[in-house]
């Protein structure tokens, strides 16, 4: 059943893309994207009328391409599944998941088949005699139950050890400041008041001074016998150490990432990337008021970095961006496509490894070239920690295109009439 979940709402609309009609095509991707809305973790009231009314027009447009043989009651349910989220609340709190896979634990119960309901009976009895006395008598961690997942961050490879000095150093080390709290625009503001409305003048300043006014305001806050300067900020000031190790896999806030090189050999992908981050736009080099927007990124691990600061190790990740302008484009359909071959941000390689996404590229059947961003589900590490022995963890999919297909996209023809009969005319 999950697996049937994840080939409706991520992988059918991606490979519908290239077959069919384009009014069928649209047709089914809303169906498919409606399941995808309606099974996410929260729901904001105000949007279900919207939801509403998308299903009734995506189930008007299948009568026009289907057969009446395909509407039986099951596909008419759908028209009531918004009004049972409006009473009930979320789906995933009501739906059966866990209760088939707690069905497979008690077939593994069985033992006798003339006698299943007993075996599942004495041996669900003596697995809960077992846990109540290891939970109350017994100290220690009970053997075989597995440790407790969390959002940690650990390496998961061995480590290269290479010098890194230069440009690229830099930019690391930059890309970590970049991350704390700082004065240093304010002074640039005051130091040079005549470029005071030039942003890009000031943000190009800022990339190239920040580090070493950094250092000095740090050393210069040292100096005061009650400064409030953290630990944290007083070794990061100091900067990191040239030896950097690189790892070919990093697990970070649970997820597991691997970069491109070992990605190639391997048969799941953990090397697609995505973030979220303010960015400066401008329209030409020789714009001097840019506009500061949010931006999405779209890239792969190139390499993994972990930055020695001393007291403690911060983990990068260099990543092969695609070009914002020409290598990422969203179609009439809403699926954000990637061109991985137009590489940009040559300047800003590095983001720090807990503030991406990890997300997954499928290849355009259409075109090769592009590739269509899927975003992965989020796990909710509290729940299945402390959930139910059914192991139920909530799993909130992000939808595969920005938004719902409007009806007019699938107007157009359509090549499922027959030509070469003749019309019968009926008389009243």
């Amino acid at each position: 059943m999950i697996a049937m979940y994840v080939l409706m709402q991520q992988l059918l609309p991606v490979a519908l893309r290239a077959v069919l009609d384009k009014p069928v095509r649209v047709a089914v991707i809303r169906l498919c994207l409606f399941f995808t809305e309606i099974c996410t973790k929260s729901f904001e009231v105000s949007k279900l009328p919207k939801i509403q009314s998308d299903i009734v027009e995506t189930l008007c447009l299948l009568e026009k391409y289907f057969p009446p043989s395909f509407f039986d009651i099951m596909v008419h349910l759908s028209i009531h599944l918004v009004r049972e989220i409006e009473l009930c609340g979320p789906v995933f709190y009501r739906w059966m998941f866990p209760f088939e896979r707690y069905m497979k634990v008690c077939k593994g119960y069985v033992r006798n088949r003339a006698r299943p309901e007993g075996c599942i009976a004495e041996n669900y009895i003596a697995e809960e005699a077992v846990e109540f006395l290891a939970e109350r008598l017994l100290s220690d961690k009970t053997i075989g139950i597995p440790k407790q997942r969390s959002k940690d961050c650990r390496r998961t490879s061995g480590a290269k050890i290479s010098s890194i000095y230069g440009g690229e150093f830099k930019q690391a080390h930059l890309c970590v400041l970049q991350n704390t709290e700082d004065e240093h625009m304010e002074y640039l503001k005051a130091t040079f008041p005549t470029f005071k409305k030039n942003k890009k003048w000031l943000k190009d300043e800022q990339n190239k001074t920040f580090a070493d006014w950094v250092k000095k305001r740090v050393e210069e806050q040292l100096m005061i016998p009650e400064n409030n300067i953290s630990e944290t900020v007083r070794w990061i000031a100091a900067g990191p150490c040239h030896e950097v190790a690189k790892f070919s896999s990093y697990i970070v806030d649970g997820v597991q990432f691997y970069t491109k090189l070992l990605d190639d050999v391997r048969a799941c992908q953990n090397s697609g990337v995505y973030l979220e981050a303010d960015t400066m736009v401008v329209a030409s080099a020789r714009d001097k008021n840019p506009k500061v927007c949010k931006l999405s990124f779209y890239g792969v691990v190139d390499e993994i970095w972990e930055m020695d600061y001393t007291r403690f190790m911060f983990p990068l990740f260099k990543c092969d961006w695609a070009e914002s302008s020409k290598g990422v484009k969203v179609d009439d359909l809403g699926f954000t496509l990637v061109n991985l071959n137009r590489k940009g941000h040559l300047k800003d390689k590095f983001a720090i490894a807990t503030s991406v996404h990890q997300i997954f590229y499928v290849q355009d059947p259409i075109d090769p070239m592009w590739s269509v961003a899927l975003r992965g589900p989020q796990r909710d590490y509290d729940d299945l920690v402390y959930g139910e022995e059914a192991g139920d963890t909530p799993c909130d999919h992000q939808s595969c295109t920005d938004r719902m297909p409007s009806v007019e996209n699938g107007e157009g023809e359509i090549g499922y009439v027959r030509a070469e009969n003749e019309g019968i005319l009926l008389n009243e």
